[in-house]
Formats: C-alpha cells, structure tokens, sequence
C-alpha cells in the first residue's frame, strides 16, 4: 500500500468521524427530527465531505439506532410512536425487576463496581441536572448492564439490550425534570443497597418502580409522544 493510499484513507477517516460526529449531534438535538429522510448528497454538501464519509457515518449511525435504512429509499432518522414505547416500557417492566431479583440471589454483582457508578452518575449530573447526556447515558447502561450479567441467566442480557436502544436511553434523560432525575439516581443507590442485602423482593420492586419512573418521564401530561 502506497504512502499516498494511507494518507487517503487516513483523510477519509477524520472526515467520516467528523460527518458521524456532526449527524448525531443534529438528531439528539433535534435538529433533524424523528422520520426525516437523510440524503448522502444534501449531508456531503452541508458538512463539507465527499458522499464516502457521510456513507460511513450513517452507518455507524445505524448500527447505533439512531437512524434506520430502507432498502431503495435510503437512511430515515429513527422515530418512536407512542405504542412503540409502550411496547418497550413495557417489556422492560418485566423483564429487568425479573433481572434484578435474580441478581439479588446469585452474589454474583461487583457491590463496588456498581456503588462506583451510581456515584459517578450523580457527579455527572449534580442537582438532578446533567452536564454530560452521552456519559450520563453510558454510566447508566454499565450500570443496568452489571445487573442483568449478575443474573446468571446468559440470555437475558442480550434480550434486554435488543429491545433497549442507546438513543432511547438518551431521549429520557433528556426528557427528566430535575426533581425526576434526582429520583431515578436515588433509584440507583437503593438498588445497590437492596442487592447488598441480597433481598430478591426488594430490589425487584425498586427496578420496577425505575422502569416505570422511566416511562413517565418521557410522556407528555396528555399522554402524547414528546419531540425526541
């Protein structure tokens, strides 16, 4: 491989990190909304890239879920009605207290690892209040994710993280009021206590009662989808 294919590539790799940057800024803020078609052409010419490098950022933005392709009509920013987050929700409320109350039983969770996160989370997010949306939703999903593998069941992990997308972890925490933010960090920190009591009854009912917490939190008072 030649000197001049390396810089090339090298070139082409700045640019995709930067259009992948640039996309996925635009859709968690809300600037390009849910449902809106992405058109290599229009994003080369907007961000200042050839197609090469906005073709490789929408597809690491797919494989994040944050935007979907359709065969022959192209790359759509991922949308979610309200069913779809019922349905969600809803499989969530089973199956992670379900998670938990094995995890509870099994003395197989990181006590430490797990106190360390909830920590950090309220650092991230000092008042109910995040500095840092992206780490606050990372945080919380080594956190959920040190439960699930705590239940010793081998599959439930994979299930859950197929049904729970990063983005939609994303959007509710953006949609917390600080005062229902500050609760579900406390959630955190009770679950961690009723783990180290290994209290199957109790850490289960406190992992539903965040799910559920979640889901309010991301629904408009009338019951109506909020803008993502």
């Amino acid at each position: 491989m030649s000197d001049r294919t390396t810089l090339r590539e090298a070139d082409n790799g700045h640019a995709a990190d930067h259009a992948y940057r640039l996309i996925r800024e635009q859709i968690l803020s809300g600037q390009r909304s849910p449902g809106e078609w992405l058109r290599e052409g229009e994003l080369a010419e907007s961000i200042g890239v050839s197609r090469t490098p906005v073709r490789e950022a929408l597809r690491r933005l797919t494989a994040e879920g944050l935007v979907r392709h359709e065969r022959n009509r192209g790359v759509q920013v991922q949308s979610w009605s309200i069913h779809d987050l019922d349905e969600i929700f809803s499989l969530r409320s089973v199956l992670e207290p379900w998670g938990c109350r094995l995890a509870a039983t099994t003395g197989a969770v990181d006590l430490d690892a797990l106190d360390s996160l909830a920590r950090r989370m309220d650092e991230v997010a000092p008042g109910g209040r995040p500095t840092d949306v992206d780490e606050l939703t990372e945080l919380n999903n080594q956190f959920h994710r040190m439960i699930l593998e705590a239940s010793d069941n081998s599959r439930l992990a994979g299930v859950v993280s197929s049904v729970i997308q990063m983005p939609l972890v994303w959007r509710t925490f953006s949609r917390y009021s600080p005062d229902a933010l500050r609760r579900s960090l406390a959630h955190h920190h009770e679950l961690v206590a009723a783990l180290a009591a290994a209290d199957p009854d109790w850490a289960e009912s406190v992992m539903r009662s965040h799910v559920r917490a979640a889901w309010h939190s991301i629904r408009l008072p009338d019951g109506d989808e909020a803008p993502a």
